[in-house]
């Protein structure tokens, strides 16, 4: 399976490459950097911290979408809107982990998801969907008697808040109890709030060092606490899971779908 990667030169691109160059049954089908960038035109393995593999990365993601069965998208909001359109027109299974996308942005993946095949999860992680599952189940047996609060931290680059793992959370403990997440967020406290509100799944966010990803929910009810977590130590984790639901979706007829999808968690 030949598999594409935007944003070849970043952080996750790097370990993109090197998991599809090291999985049985892929091979790379090429990259793109944005226009302008130092990157275009050196070799993808080099930038990777491999030797040369005779492939420079370009600035053409029309040229790549044709060229893949898969393209793996972890850049931005506004490059990956561009991006679904592409796959959409190439019939190129899409797999997204880019965060912060907004209502229309979500929107342009659903409608190119009419054509192909994409993968979208605020985390790739098996550990995080796992994770997710078991705060939908947790929040629908405790009910609103508990108040959920879900905490997160990571690296001081990231540029979105709260994380799109957190708002994964988010989503499934309201999942549970069956809310809306919007209708129930409590995003910001500052100064005097009053008391908080009954129902609410409140957020708190920090930001600091290299940390990669620590994220926690926490159930407080009367005379006890349930917290449920996960920690992220190596960023290689999103690269396996980008890489599967790649593999996997190849097989499967065009919607969009999720890494518990993926992974058969219902």
């Amino acid at each position: 399976m030949k598999i594409g990667v935007v944003g070849c030169s970043g952080r996750m691109g790097q370990m993109l490459v090197r998991r599809i160059l090291a999985t049985d049954g892929c091979s790379l089908a090429g990259g793109t950097d944005r226009p302008g960038s130092d990157a275009i035109g050196k070799d993808i393995g080099t930038l990777a911290g491999l030797d040369p593999i005779g492939m420079p990365a370009t600035d053409d993601p029309v040229q790549l979408f044709a060229d893949a069965d898969a393209v793996i998208d972890f850049t931005s909001p506004e490059a990956t809107e561009r991006h679904a359109a592409l796959a959409a027109q190439a019939k190129t299974v899409h797999v997204v982990g880019t965060t912060g996308l907004n209502p229309a942005q979500t929107e342009a993946l659903r409608k190119a998801a009419q054509h192909t095949r994409i993968v979208h999860a605020p985390n790739m992680s098996l550990g995080v969907n796992l994770l997710m599952v078991l705060v939908e189940q947790v929040a629908r047996t405790l009910g609103p008697d508990f108040d959920i609060e879900i905490l997160e931290m990571h690296h001081r680059h990231k540029v979105d808040a709260p994380s799109g793992t957190s708002l994964g959370l988010g989503r499934a403990a309201a999942a549970g109890r069956g809310v809306d997440l919007d209708a129930v967020s409590a995003r910001v406290r500052d100064g005097h709030t009053g008391e908080r509100r009954r129902g609410d799944i409140g957020f708190a966010v920090m930001r600091g060092g290299d940390v990669v990803g620590d994220h926690s929910v926490v159930f407080a009810g009367e005379g006890e606490r349930i917290e449920l977590g996960h920690r992220a130590n190596d960023r290689r984790i999103y690269a396996v899971g980008a890489v599967r639901a790649a593999l996997w979706a190849h097989g499967q007829p065009p919607g969009l779908y999720s890494m518990r999808d993926v992974l058969g968690l219902g």
